[in-house]
């Protein structure tokens, strides 16, 4: 599936980029009503949904001229939300400043505690090579260095 999506990144990448757009993140999964293929798309200062139907009709036309999937999918085409995922590198260099929640594959003890824990908040304040700097909203704030290798899921999060 991973080598399916990473095929059909690089195929719609040369369009979404002729867009103006980023591609934030590609989901082809089983749903309740069959199979879908879903992209996030972003520009600054977000993206309306009339860019995404226009960004939806040029990729679907590239994904039938091409014919990569070989069963039936619904295709979707969308913001990441306020939410967004945090997938590269340059994407935590980009909302540096920005309140980000990061989950890692192994748990960490931030503080040397000896508590370990797998799920961290704060403030994202940078890249270092492949590594990710956060501040965390702990009582105690830890600065913390996690590789991104190590990070299973990443979001920025929406304040109220």
């Amino acid at each position: 599936m991973a080598q399916l999506t990473e095929q059909i990144a690089e195929l719609v990448q040369p369009i979404i980029t002729d867009l103006g757009f980023e591609l934030v993140d590609i989901e082809y999964q089983r749903e309740q009503r069959g199979w879908t293929l879903r992209f996030f798309l972003d520009k600054p200062g977000g993206i309306n949904l009339d860019e995404c139907a226009l960004a939806s009709r040029e990729i679907s036309t590239l994904l039938d001229v091409e014919d990569i999937i070989s069963t039936a999918y619904s295709l979707e085409v969308s913001s990441p939300g306020l939410e967004r995922p945090l997938k590269k590198i340059a994407d935590f260099e980009r909302f540096t400043g920005e309140l980000a929640k990061i989950k890692t594959l192994e748990a960490i003890d931030p503080d040397q505690s000896g508590k370990r824990r797998k799920t961290f908040t704060g403030i994202l304040s940078g890249t270092e090579a492949n590594n990710i700097l956060i501040e965390t909203q702990d009582k105690q704030p830890v600065k913390l260095k996690i590789s991104l290798d190590q990070i299973d899921k990443a979001n920025l999060q929406f304040e109220f």
